[in-house]
């Protein structure tokens, strides 16, 4: 008797991800007029106190045989949640190739997350946090929600022509 073809998926098969191991720069890039945040690792909005949308960058690739060779992105979603005592996560969301509509897989641009991520708990506590540090150095390419899996997910602020500071 033949053997069924396995219909395993050969690319990523996650919606967004959670990046645990970069909360020591979370924690080192914070002021120290502040005391030391901590990660929760539960993706869920049950005790959060605060939630918060932003962009930060990443590349993704296909792995996928469709042929494409991968793309970057200045729009990659991601929900911030605060908790108490400065407690936080971060759920960054992955993006569809534009060919195959598989998922890609998220290089994360770490220094993007890592600001992004401070600022917004430094806010949450209350301290001065420098405005402006992240300007848009050259136009990018338009937000295509239906291959965003935070649009897809209601939590992604880019639509066509939004351009806000993102305090």
């Amino acid at each position: 008797m033949a053997r069924k073809k396995s219909h395993k998926p050969k690319g990523e098969t996650r919606t967004s991800f959670m990046f645990p191991s970069l909360h020591q720069a979370v924690a080192n890039a914070v002021s120290d007029q502040m005391a030391v945040p901590w990660f929760c690792e539960i993706d869920s909005d049950r005790g959060a106190r605060n939630k918060w949308t932003i962009h930060v960058m990443g590349r993704f690739r296909c792995r996928n045989t469709c042929g494409t060779n991968g793309w970057s992105s200045k729009k990659v979603a991601i929900l911030i949640r605060g908790y108490d005592l400065n407690g936080y996560n971060a759920v960054v969301f992955n993006q569809r190739c534009r060919t195959c509509d598989q998922l890609g897989t998220l290089t994360l641009d770490e220094n993007s997350y890592v600001e992004r991520v401070a600022d917004r708990i430094q806010i949450w506590a209350g301290v001065q946090v420098r405005r402006g540090r992240h300007p848009t150095s050259k136009p990018s390419k338009p937000h295509e929600r239906a291959l965003c899996e935070g649009c897809k997910r209601g939590v992604c602020r880019q639509t066509d022509g939004w351009e806000e500071d993102y305090y």
